[in-house]
């Protein structure tokens, strides 16, 4: 497994842990406290990890089915959960926890089709 995939996958597990984790206090009607945002913060630095592998893996050679679609959703991905936190700071209600799972679910989705993607490249392991 390499770093793309690796790291997809964590990131997915990580996305929806925080959207489990967001919805439960939207659920109590309570706003996005510092701790989720940490936590949205580890998930930015798994998607620039895996951006990174795939700046390496295709400096090595390997090629992608569709590299402007898939550099559109890596580039998204990782411009959403910083929105995310801007909303979380700026509106101290539950909205702010219902943003973060929104968001969280949409960069979930998003690092499916980046894998999907990525699976389709030649040298495709």
């Amino acid at each position: 497994m390499d770093l793309v995939t690796g790291g997809g996958y964590a990131a997915m597990a990580a996305c929806g842990l925080l959207a489990l984790w967001a919805g439960i206090w939207a659920l109590r009607d309570r706003a996005v406290i510092l701790k989720q945002l940490i936590a949205g913060g580890v998930v930015l630095v798994l998607l620039l990890v895996q951006a990174v592998g795939a700046i390496i893996e295709l400096a090595g050679g390997r090629e992608l089915a569709e590299p402007p679609v898939f550099w559109g959703y890596v580039i998204v991905a990782v411009l959403l959960l910083p929105a995310a936190a801007v909303v979380a700071i700026a509106e101290r209600t539950r909205w702010s926890s219902v943003t973060l799972v929104v968001i969280a679910l949409a960069v979930l989705v998003m690092e499916l089709r980046i894998l999907q993607l990525w699976s389709m490249g030649q040298g495709a392991a």
